[in-house]
């Protein structure tokens, strides 16, 4: 059984959105329940992972998709959603940290894969009130890859060519208990399922692991905001363009614009990544 049944919480930037069982059994084998059911065997043949081109006009839908303006080529959306016929799909999946609604559930069946302090209390990211997952030992992120893996399987069936693993940075938010090098050794993990799936990798954010990123394994980088921290060229040199830039601002996305919109992909969106039609929904680029 996974956290994400019978039913669960999406994480999203800026909002929750739920999803109950009944849209697994919806779609069959499902994105939701299929990551459980019917992993992908490392030791079946699978396409050979292919990362995407610097060219490649960029839309970040991971709140909810919907049909992609004209001209755009790539698309990252929610692992329990579908890719988006004839585009480069990027699977969204939340590796370093559990969602609300599935807590009970880690609570339950794999209590010590949650990072505690020293009074035994949860480690919280308290933006998001997510629980962090421990990567401190190999015996428990070989366990938690056992986990997160079926969901990056699941990508895989669904038809997605890559996966995005989000908060890479959780170390950041650890107090301590959690370093780079944890994180890291999971992320190696995770690349590794990911390219035995067929599937390309993303360094999410965290510049501070771009010097580890070829012995991670990661393919291409999805990075938020680089434009307000001037990031982006840090990130453009080091994955050759191969760069989704995502920012929230209209000054932050004049500055990426500028700095390096005519090598990378750069997109506005609204910080709830809303789907097109509602109100309050920003798409621009470059």
């Amino acid at each position: 059984m996974s956290p994400q049944s019978p039913s669960f919480l999406v994480r999203r930037r800026g909002t929750l959105v739920v999803l109950a069982v009944c849209a697994a059994l919806a779609v069959g084998a499902g994105l939701l329940l299929s990551a459980v059911h019917s992993p992908v065997s490392p030791a079946r043949s699978a396409p050979k992972a292919v990362p995407p081109t610097p060219d490649m006009t960029f839309d970040y839908q991971i709140g909810g998709g919907y049909p992609p303006a004209a001209g755009v080529r790539a698309v990252a959306r929610d692992r329990g959603d579908q890719p988006a016929e004839g585009m480069y799909n990027v699977c969204y999946v939340n590796a370093f940290q559990a969602q609300p609604d599935a807590l009970d559930w880690w609570r339950e069946n794999h209590p010590d894969l949650l990072l505690r302090d020293d009074d035994g209390d949860l480690v919280v990211d308290e933006a998001w009130d997510e629980a962090l997952l421990d990567t401190t030992t190999a015996d428990r992120r070989t366990r938690l890859e056992s986990i997160v893996g079926r969901w990056i399987d699941g990508c895989a069936e669904a038809g997605f060519q890559a996966v995005e693993p989000d908060n890479l940075d959780s170390f950041e938010r650890s107090d301590g208990l959690l370093t780079p090098a944890h994180n890291a050794a999971f992320a190696e993990l995770l690349a590794t399922r990911a390219h035995a799936a067929g599937l390309a990798i993303g360094q999410k954010n965290t510049t501070g692991l771009l010097a580890r990123r070829e012995q991670i394994g990661f393919d291409f980088a999805v990075t938020e905001e680089c434009g307000r921290y001037d990031e982006c060229g840090d990130y453009a040199s080091a994955y050759d363009d191969r760069v989704f830039v995502v920012e929230y601002t209209a000054r932050d996305f004049a500055q990426a614009c500028a700095s390096v919109g005519a090598r990378l992909s750069v997109v506005r969106r609204d910080l709830d990544v809303r789907p097109a039609g509602e109100p309050g929904y920003v798409f621009r680029t470059c």
